[in-house]
Order: structure tokens, then sequence, then C-alpha cells
């Protein structure tokens, strides 16, 4: 069964596939940035009947260096038949596209890293084969990134920064940070998007605990303008609907005035009056601007 980080280690590629070249960038390896990225099958059976399915697949074409396949796998411990596995989808894949291959190994764990890392060899004492060195990404090389600004300008790296570091004692620092960065957002389907890739790869370790309490707040999740916006229509129509069914009559002006308010704590104020008001004007203190 596929884990929740086993998904989000690889998932992150698909939604923001140039976070692979900004984060190889940052290690000394210049991936060009792609201008075009497909996500293409990720299925690599043959007619045999063994399944052979890697994570993410995808091609990246580049402006100046031509294009390549991508795959990416998310590892979560050492695993002696997955060498194999992995040689079998570089073969495969090289001869079905007859494009260059890296294949990319996200972990979590040092160790896990480490060996992952390879390389892996097919072949004899005196004659290898075939030799495999897959990238890796893992808390030995992922930046831990910390600084709000740094956070602001790339939340895909930011976001892989947390989950591969989530096991880790400066988790909490990390987590925050990224945590008050998509609070923030204006974007707020792309804040939704990376909120639930973080703790769906943070998974059932300390650091998901640590994510579910920095995002439980008691106003709601997000403070964006636009999430203020939203909920104070939201409780102007609660306070209207309440009104309707109590039968009480609700003039154009003040009707108004409830739909373009949009201070929360007003608007609280006025939805809990409308449970004993009698007339509309019993909703409004008179020191009310």
């Amino acid at each position: 069964m596929v884990s929740s980080p086993h998904e989000a280690l690889h998932r992150i590629f698909q939604e923001t596939p140039d976070v692979f070249s900004r984060t190889f960038r940052t290690l000394g390896l210049p991936f060009p940035d792609p201008v075009e990225v497909s996500l293409m099958p990720t299925d690599l059976t043959e007619t045999r009947p063994l399944e052979r399915r890697v994570d993410t697949l995808l091609h990246m074409r580049t402006r100046d260096e031509g294009s390549y396949l991508l795959a990416v796998e998310s590892q979560g411990r050492k695993d002696k038949a997955k060498p194999a596995s992995w040689a079998y989808y570089a073969a495969h894949l090289h001869s079905k596209y007859g494009l260059p291959l890296v294949l990319l190994v996200t972990c979590q764990d040092k160790a896990t890293a480490e060996w992952a890392s390879g390389p892996f060899t097919i072949g004899t004492r005196q004659w290898r084969t075939m030799t495999l060195s897959p990238l890796v990404l893992g808390p030995h090389n992922v930046p831990v990134v910390t600084d709000p600004e740094a956070v602001a300008r790339d939340i895909p790296l930011a976001t892989l920064s947390a989950i591969t570091h989530g096991k880790n004692a400066d988790a909490t620092g990390i987590l925050k940070v990224l945590a008050d960065t998509l609070k923030s957002l204006e974007d707020e389907e792309n804040a939704q998007l990376f909120a639930e890739l973080t703790e769906l790869g943070l998974g059932d370790s300390q650091g998901a605990e640590t994510w579910r309490h920095l995002m439980t707040v008691p106003t709601s999740f997000f403070r964006s303008k636009t999430s203020q916006r939203l909920r104070a229509e939201n409780r102007a129509e609660d306070i209207l609907r309440i009104l309707d069914r109590r039968s009480i009559d609700v003039t154009p002006e003040a009707r108004d005035r409830i739909t373009n308010c949009h201070d929360l704590d007003v608007l609280g104020d006025w939805l809990d009056r409308t449970l004993t008001a009698t007339v509309v004007d019993d909703l409004f203190d008179p020191n009310e601007s």
C-alpha cells in the first residue's frame, strides 16, 4: 500500500516540475529550467503479468539542451530488490522513448538516501554490464529552508524541505515558517495544495503532529484579504438567513449595511444578536459606524 509520504514526495514534482532544476542547481548540478513539461504514463508493464510502475514520469523539454525524461521514485527504506526495478525502468524508458533519462529518488532519512545513491551494478566481478547511479534528494542534501523570504520566493522547494526534514530535530522551525507563509498567500488554491502535500509527506511522524497544530488556528486556515472577504460574505448571508427564518423584516438600508460590512468581529456581534432581536435595528449598536 502506498503511504502518504511516498505519495507527496513524488507528487510535488508533478505539481511543480521546475523545482527539480532549482533544487539541483543549489547542489552544483546545472540542470536547465524546463520550458515545457508533460506528465507521461507511469505504467511500464509489458505483456507479462508482472506489473512495473514508476511513481512519476515527466517529459522535460528545455530551451537549449533538448528533452529528457525525469522518473521520480519515493523510497522510504532500503530494499534490496529495488535497484533491479530501477534498472528495468531506465532501460525500458530509454528503449521506448529514445530520450536521456534521469532517475530521481526522494528519501526522508539519511541512511536510506545514502543507500539509494548507489552505484548499483549488474554483472560479474570481472565485468559490469550496467551501472545505475540515481540522483537522490534527502536530508543530506536538501537545504533547510527557514528564512521567511526564501520560503515565500520558492514554496515548492520549501515544501520539499519540510517533508524531507520532517523527522529531524529542526523540523519545527522549518514547518512554522512554511505554515505562516501559506496562511498569508493570496493564491489560496496553491496554498491549500502545498499544505496538503506537506501533511501527506509528513505521514505519521512527529512532524505531522506539529504541522497539524500549526495549521489549526482559532479563526480559520488562511488570513489573506480574499479569505477575509469570503468569510465576511458567508457570515452576512448567515445573518440574513436567520432574520428571514425569524420573520424579521430587513430594510434595504439594513441589508446593504450587513452585506457591505467586512469586519468579522462586528458581523459576529450582529450574528449573536439575531437570536434575540425583534426588529432588524436591534442588531446594530448605536455606537457602531
